[in-house]
C-alpha cells in the first residue's frame, strides 16, 4: 500500500499530525502498536487528570464545614477512582479513532520498523508482517519513564507512572522521587487520598524548572497538605527484600532510611528510539533523540520526526504544535518554525502551576534590566470566595520595552490561566497594554492584570 504520508505513532504529535495531513488532501496512514491516542491519552495527560479530579472531590468533601456544608465521612474506593480514571482514558482513545475515520486515514495496527526506500515493516498481533511505503514518514515514538540504576523499576515495589495510575490498592506510605510535573501530581494525588507521600528531589527546589518563588510556595503548600518534602536529597538505593522499601536518602545532614510499601520513580523520561530502524535507515541521533531541522526534516529526505523523541519540550501540546508545522512544510505550505522560548509548562497538583517565558533568574543571568510585579490570590475576592488563597501571579517585564519577559503561577485554576500570557507574548503587548485591558471581576484571570498593574507601581488592591 502506498501514501502521501505515514505516520509511526498516535500519541498527540502523531494523531494531530495524521489529521493536518488529511485535511491538506495528503494520502494518509498511521501506524500504532499499542492504543490510539499514544501515552498522553491513554496513560498520561487525560487519565492523571481524571485521578487528580477525584482527589479533589475527596479534598471538597473532608473540607465541606469550610463552606458551610454538613456530609458524612468520605472513604476513596481505589478501583472506582482508577475505573473512572481508565473510562475517561478509553472515551478519548474511541474520540480518535472517530477522528480517524471522520478523516478517511488508515490505521495500521502493529509494531512498526523503519526501512529505507521510506517504507515500514508492520508487524501486527498475530504475527503478520505487511509493508507499507510513503512519500513521507513521520516518526512519532514518543517517549517513556526513564529507569534509574538505583531505581530499577520491578511494576510492584518500585513503580513507573503507568502503574501509579492503576495499583489495585491504595497504599498506606510512598516515596516519590522526582518532584516535575509527574512527580509532584502523584505526591498530591496520593497524599490527597490519605497516603503517607515523602517527596524527594535531588535539585533544591521542587518543579526544578519553575521560578524560584513557584517552587517555594509550592513546598509551602505540599507541607501543610502533610507531604514530607526533601530537596537537595538524592535516592541512592532502596531494599526490596523485606516486606515494603527501605529507602536511603542522602542529603547534606546525612543518611536517612525511609519504609515505604511503594517507590514511585519519577525520574524523567527517555525517548522510545530504540529498535525502530533508525540505524537500518542512516537516521542520525545525538544524546538519546532524533536530530532535526526547524521543519523537523532528518538528516535522510523523506524521513521527520516530532514530539517526545526529538529535543524540544517533551508535552503534548509542543508534538501537536510540532506535527502541523512538519505536515504544513511537506504540503508546500510556508509556516512559521516553532517559537520554543513561548511553550507554556502546567503542573496539575493542588494548587496548580503554570508558566511561560524566562524565570527572574534566567533574566538576570541574561543581564537583563526587569519590572517585577506580584498580585498574592490572598487578595483576590473570587480566590477568598473559593477557598483557595495559596498562591500568586509574578509577571516579569523588559525594563526599556514593556515586553513580557515571563510569567509565573501558582493557585487554582492557573493552568487554564496561563494562555492569555501566552497570547500576550505572541503578540508583543506591552505591561501598560496589559494595565488598560479590562479584566472581569471577581476572577482569577484579573490577578494578571493586578500583577501587570504592581510592576509598574499601579496596583490598585494590594
Amino acid at each position: 500500500m502506498s501514501y502521501d504520508v505515514i505516520v509511526l505513532g498516535s500519541g498527540p504529535g502523531g494523531y494531530v499530525a495524521a489529521i493536518r495531513a488529511s485535511q491538506l488532501g495528503l494520502k494518509t496512514a498511521i501506524v500504532e502498536r499499542e492504543a490510539l491516542g499514544g501515552i498522553c491519552l491513554n496513560w498520561g495527560c487525560i487519565p492523571t487528570k481524571a485521578l487528580l479530579k477525584s482527589a479533589q472531590v475527596f479534598e471538597y468533601i473532608n473540607h465541606a464545614k469550610d463552606y458551610g456544608i454538613t456530609v458524612g465521612a468520605g472513604s476513596p474506593d481505589m478501583k472506582a477512582i482508577v475505573q473512572r480514571s481508565r473510562d475517561v482514558a478509553k472515551g478519548m482513545s474511541n474520540g480518535v479513532q472517530f477522528l480517524m475515520k471522520k478523516n478517511k486515514i488508515d490505521v495500521i495496527m502493529g509494531v512498526g520498523m523503519l526501512q529505507p526506500g521510506k517504507k515500514i515493516e508492520v508487524t501486527g498481533a498475530d504475527g503478520k508482517k505487511q509493508v507499507v511505503e510513503g512519500k513521507h514518514i513521520i516518526i512519532a515514538t514518543g517517549a517513556r519513564s526513564r529507569a534509574l540504576p538505583n531505581l530499577p523499576q520491578d511494576g510492584k515495589k518500585i513503580i513507573g507512572y503507568r502503574e501509579a495510575m492503576v495499583l489495585a490498592e491504595q497504599p498506606k506510605s510512598m516515596v516519590v522521587v522526582g518532584s516535575g510535573a509527574i512527580g509532584s501530581e502523584f505526591a498530591y494525588f496520593y497524599n490527597a487520598l490519605g497516603t503517607k507521600v515523602t517527596l524527594v528531589e535531588f535539585l533544591p527546589n521542587v518543579v526544578p524548572v519553575e521560578d524560584e518563588d513557584v517552587s517555594k510556595q509550592l513546598e509551602k503548600s505540599f507541607k501543610k497538605q502533610g507531604i514530607d518534602v526533601m530537596v537537595s536529597s538524592e535516592v541512592t538505593k532502596v531494599d526490596t527484600s523485606g516486606k515494603g522499601c527501605k529507602v536511603t536518602v542522602k542529603s547534606a545532614a546525612g543518611e536517612k532510611v525511609i519504609e515505604c510499601d511503594v517507590v514511585l520513580s519519577a525520574v524523567g523520561i527517555a525517548a522510545n528510539i530504540e529498535g525502530i530502524g533508525l540505524e537500518a535507515v542512516g537516521i542520525v541521533t545525538d544524546k538519546g533523540k532524533i536530530k532535526t531541522d526547524e521543519f523537523y526534516k532528518t538528516n535522510i529526505p523523506g524521513y521527520y520526526a516530532i514530539g517526545d523523541a526529538t529535543p524540544g519540550q517533551a508535552l503534548a501540546h509542543v508534538a501537536s504544535a510540532e506535527g502541523i508545522i512538519c505536515v504544513e512544510a511537506i504540503a508546500g505550505q510556508k509556516p512559521h518554525a516553532l517559537d520554543y522560548n513561548n511553550i507554556p509548562g502546567c503542573t496539575y497538583c493542588s494548587p496548580e502551576v503554570a508558566s511561560v517565558g524566562m524565570t527572574e533568574k534566567q533574566c538576570k543571568e541574561k543581564g537583563l534590566a526587569v519590572k517585577v510585579g506580584k498580585f498574592p490570590f490572598t487578595a483576590s475576592g473570587k480566590a477568598s470566595a473559593a477557598g483557595a488563597k495559596d498562591g500568586f501571579v509574578k509577571l516579569i517585564f523588559d525594563a526599556k520595552y514593556g515586553e513580557l519577559l515571563g510569567a509565573h503561577m501558582i493557585g487554582m485554576n492557573v493552568t487554564e490561566m496561563i494562555a492569555e500570557c501566552v497570547s500576550i507574548r505572541k503578540l508583543e503587548t506591552t505591561g501598560h497594554e496589559i494595565i488598560k485591558t479590562v479584566h472581569p471581576h471577581p476572577t482569577m484571570s484579573e490577578a494578571i492584570m493586578e500583577a501587570a498593574a504592581a510592576a509598574y507601581g499601579e496596583v490598585i488592591h494590594l
